[in-house]
């Protein structure tokens, strides 16, 4: 009897010192001696529920410039910063933040001015404004691929996400 309850009262205080909320958090594991913008892994606890959100491009930044061209939406970093507001506020409809991505696909376009390579440099300048920030340090997974195209000749950027409800 008094084994049984000195191992009670040693699980009830393993228990308060773990926290009850400890098994439940979504674990971000940084990249090793690294301080590059992404998770190298996430790991989702059992009963999370799982959002996966379409993809989205980016809307006309100049509404002058000729319909569905480069100059309508912008540069990389232009574009990125579109996608990545629109995805803040689909989140943010369905009662979720930026901080609960985890993991993120991202297409990207080569861009003329770039000889038709990715702007990879211009999509970071766009993404370190939303991720890696004080404000905002959930770092995602992430891919980046270059694609031919996208939906529209002016679309240099897609990016898709997944999201973990809190």
């Amino acid at each position: 009897m008094i084994c049984r309850l000195i191992a009670a009262t040693s699980l009830a205080a393993f228990l308060a010192l773990a926290g009850p909320a400890s098994a439940q958090d979504v674990i971000r594991h940084k990249i090793p001696n690294s301080d590059f913008p992404i998770a190298q892994a996430v790991e989702i606890p059992a009963g999370k529920t799982t959002v996966y959100v379409s993809g989205a491009v980016p809307t006309v930044a100049d509404p002058a410039a000729e319909k569905n061209t480069l100059a309508a939406y912008g540069d990389t970093k232009t574009q990125t910063e579109s996608v990545l507001r629109s995805i803040e506020k689909t989140l943010s409809g369905l009662g979720l933040k930026m901080g609960d991505v985890v993991k993120m696909q991202v297409f990207l376009v080569g861009d003329p001015a770039k000889g038709g390579k990715m702007d990879f440099a211009g999509f970071m300048e766009g993404y370190k404004q939303f991720y890696g920030t004080a404000d905002q340090p959930n770092l995602p997974t992430r891919s980046v691929f270059q694609v031919a195209g996208l939906a529209s000749p002016g679309f240099l950027v897609e990016i898709e996400v997944t999201a973990v409800r809190p």
